[in-house]
């Protein structure tokens, strides 16, 4: 999940509608955070990327998740037209509005900038992204000139706290240098 803000309040990206869904306005919608059941908790979202510059609020009238999707209805888009319009926006909440972490939980926009460093003292790089490979979650770390890319699993990851300490077997980082 990334981060905006507009006047001080902090936007989190937790999404992106995919499709619309029937006729009657409904959109698809894939959750970032792999916990669709989250949007059962967002009353107002913001869109980015209608066409438009700027973000746009919208009320969540009822969703319900389906497999690994959101299935929501807004107020407001009320055909099947006016949900394809939708497809692509990138849905963003007030940060206020994310669920509370329980004990060695994150979120993605908060290790983003974080420097990693190996347990034998050496910096990699800073974190620029992190994306999920449907097994685990990746760290994609950028030292200037390369891009690493270390998986997020606990026998790798000893501690995330001001910067993400690393333990990672020999020749992992090689894997990544072309």
């Amino acid at each position: 999940m990334g981060k905006a803000s507009a006047d001080h309040t902090e936007f989190v990206v937790v999404g992106k509608i995919t499709k619309a869904h029937g006729i009657l306005g409904e959109v698809k919608i894939y959750s970032y955070s792999g916990e669709p059941e989250n949007f059962l908790h967002y009353k107002t979202i913001y869109l980015e990327g209608m066409g438009s510059k700027g973000m746009h609020p919208l009320t969540i009238k009822r969703c319900r998740v389906q497999s690994n999707v959101v299935l929501a209805k807004l107020k407001g888009i009320d055909s099947r037209t006016e949900a394809e319009r939708l497809v692509g926006s990138e849905i963003l909440i007030d940060g206020a509005d994310l669920a509370p972490l329980g004990a060695d939980e994150f979120y993605w926009h908060d290790l983003v900038g974080k420097d990693v460093r190996t347990d034998d003292e050496r910096i990699i790089g800073k974190v620029s992204n992190i994306f999920n490979n449907g097994a685990h979650d990746i760290l994609t770390v950028y030292d200037g000139q390369r891009e690493y890319l270390i998986p997020m699993r606990d026998e790798f990851v000893v501690s995330i706290d001001d910067e993400i300490r690393v333990s990672l077997p020999p020749g992992l980082l090689d894997i990544n240098e072309s």
